[in-house]
């Protein structure tokens, strides 16, 4: 059902909360897994420089960690990098690799209806050529 899933990570606590479904997913299914790490350029006008996470070392770091944690669960793992805005990226990766499902967690924006429109899980719900699963 699910050949290929789509795991976009960060360092947020919703995307650690994701990665039980993500093994339990793949594990039943068989699934392909891809671990996915988009990097937002930093706007031109910015007066600051760009965050820690941008570095090209802790992008890999984050690969690499999450690659280890889906290894120990006897999971092999692909991993890609991407500079992009998040949501138009996770969704154009998704539809490069041919996935079937994305998977990731939801990052709470609030009540406002600003904070869910601008939201990245709600882009890519409605942006997405597949199936999307948001783990709370």
């Amino acid at each position: 059902m699910f050949k290929t899933v789509l795991f976009p990570v960060d360092r947020s606590r919703e995307a650690r909360e994701a990665v039980e479904k993500v093994v339990n997913i793949v594990k039943t299914y068989s699934s392909r897994l891809v671990i996915l790490s988009v990097v937002e350029p930093p706007a031109e006008d910015a007066a600051t420089p760009s965050e820690p996470m941008s570095s090209p070392e802790a992008v890999a770091k984050l690969l690499s960690e999450a690659q280890a944690v889906f290894s120990q669960a006897g999971i092999q793992a692909e991993i890609i990098e991407r500079e992009g805005k998040p949501a138009f990226t996770i969704c154009d990766v998704a539809d490069e690799i041919g996935a079937d499902l994305i998977v990731m967690g939801c990052r709470g924006m609030g009540l406002t209806d600003d904070g869910a429109s601008d939201s990245v899980t709600n882009r890519v719900i409605n942006l997405s050529p597949c199936a999307v699963l948001i783990v709370p």
